[in-house]
């Protein structure tokens, strides 16, 4: 695979998580009520914010990184870097903090902001591979 099939995987796969952690945000209360089963599973905990944090903020940073590398645009990474912040801080600030509905916004808001510059990089890099810079 070489450096563009491996920055496009990983901007796919970040938007994906990122996808992923808002449904997870937004559908799970609701399968709560609808199955209780599902409270066993274990992917209502802390864990679960953890794991995701563990492969969102590598995947991400590793792929902003080789974009920008590519279309020289330093402000993607700086938008996916305070997207990563702001969905590091949901699980630290936690719902003491934040309570139940505010880590549930900033988890969303933080996984919009990263999607969207994983977006912003993949579009960058199919230009930039279009319209090579001398």
């Amino acid at each position: 695979m070489n450096e563009n099939e491996t920055r496009t995987w990983a901007d796919r796969a970040a938007i994906g998580l990122s996808g992923l952690c808002a449904l997870h945000c937004l559908l799970l209360p609701v399968a709560l009520t609808v199955i209780p089963s599902i409270a066993g599973m274990g992917i209502a905990d802390e864990a679960f914010h953890v794991w995701m944090i563990v492969l969102v903020v590598p995947i991400s940073a590793f792929a902003l990184f080789i974009g920008c590398r590519k279309h020289r645009q330093l402000s993607v990474l700086a938008k996916g870097g305070v997207g990563l912040a702001v969905l590091i801080s949901a699980p630290l600030l936690g719902h003491d903090v934040l309570g139940e509905v505010g880590e549930k916004t900033v988890t969303l808001v933080g996984a919009m902001i990263v999607a969207w510059s994983h977006l912003s990089n993949y579009r960058l890099c199919q230009e930039a591979e279009c319209n090579p810079r001398a």
